[in-house]
């Protein structure tokens, strides 16, 4: 059964994106595993969640040309299986107690929340690969969730004087209706789209209370733009919210052309929707990955798994 919209959101505002063991099967049925702490949700419906996988990695076919994965989040006390799916080992579930999940991929004991997904897509971003997966069931336990940020573990005990300091993570709702798109006062004079940092519950739940303090109905749509600023030593995801024409709390919704936007102070991001205006037009979508000044556009149609 899929999960609800409802559940998931819950389930991805209690944790902090933190350590994850992502796992699947070999073409033989053996358990395969990597660490990661970059996952995120996707989209709630359908219910969709990323990671990514380094190009070199050894296990990279059985992931982008397996039928699907889990992602375990790990508790607190497995800082040893973090370190074990770290490192390179012939054999890195040995030792570790796991079963096959609803879907049929490993769920590691103990864990914090586990995510059994199929493959969605897999989307190519320089030197990694970015695995989408549809989740079809999932789990979230009492059990505290473990931390890694910039080489040290972080727990729930951590105050936030003891973490160290890194990059703010930036999530943008480019709210779309009938051909125009939502703006804000962005405070310079200018005009923005709705933006909010990102903070230990999630890009998911940042996104829709996001959307709730517009007072809009909206769907948390797919992702169109991932970049680092390095002005303000920000990371960014934007993501397209297919909403209703209505009033909205604040800003007001503008033509969706190089002229609506042209009022925005930020260069970057007014390049990204006289992209999206273009795109609309065409009907043909990308994900941009790169900085504020440079980097790719990947087309919809690259990437798929059949």
């Amino acid at each position: 059964m899929t999960p609800s919209p409802r559940a998931l959101r819950d389930a991805f505002g209690c944790f902090m994106t933190g350590v994850t063991v992502v796992t699947t099967l070999d073409q033989d049925g053996r358990p395969l595993g990597f660490t990661a702490n970059s996952f995120a949700s996707v989209s709630l419906d359908p219910p969709l969640l990323l990671v990514s996988i380094a190009n070199s990695s050894a296990n990279r076919a059985s992931f982008t040309k397996g039928a699907g994965f889990a992602v375990n989040i790990l508790s607190e006390n497995q800082k040893d299986i973090s370190a074990t799916f770290a490192r390179p080992s012939d054999d890195r579930f040995a030792g570790v107690y796991w079963r096959r999940g609803p879907v049929g991929f490993p769920l590691i004991a103990g864990a914090s929340a586990w995510f059994d997904c199929t493959l969605h897509q897999v989307i190519p971003a320089g030197d990694h690969s970015i695995l989408i997966g549809l989740i079809g069931a999932f789990e979230a336990t009492s059990h505290p969730g473990l931390g890694y940020y910039r080489g040290a573990y972080v727990t729930q005990a951590a105050t936030a004087a003891q973490m160290p300091a890194g990059p703010d993570v930036v999530i943008s709702a480019i709210l779309e209706a009938e051909g125009r798109v939502l703006l804000v006062d962005d405070g310079r004079g200018g005009l923005s789209v709705p933006m909010a940092k990102v903070g230990q519950k999630g890009v998911q739940a940042t996104l829709m209370d996001l959307i709730d303090g517009l007072g809009l109905q909206a769907e948390a749509g797919m992702i169109y733009a991932v970049y680092e600023d390095s002005r303000l030593g920000t990371q960014h995801i934007a993501l397209r919210c297919p909403t209703v024409l209505s009033q909205p709390k604040r800003g007001a919704f503008v033509e969706l052309s190089c002229d609506g936007v042209s009022d925005i102070t930020d260069p970057a991001l007014r390049i990204m929707l006289e992209r999206l205006a273009g795109e609309s037009r065409l009907g043909n979508y990308g994900i941009y990955f790169g900085t504020h000044e440079t980097g790719r556009v990947q087309r919809g149609s690259e990437g798929l798994i059949a």
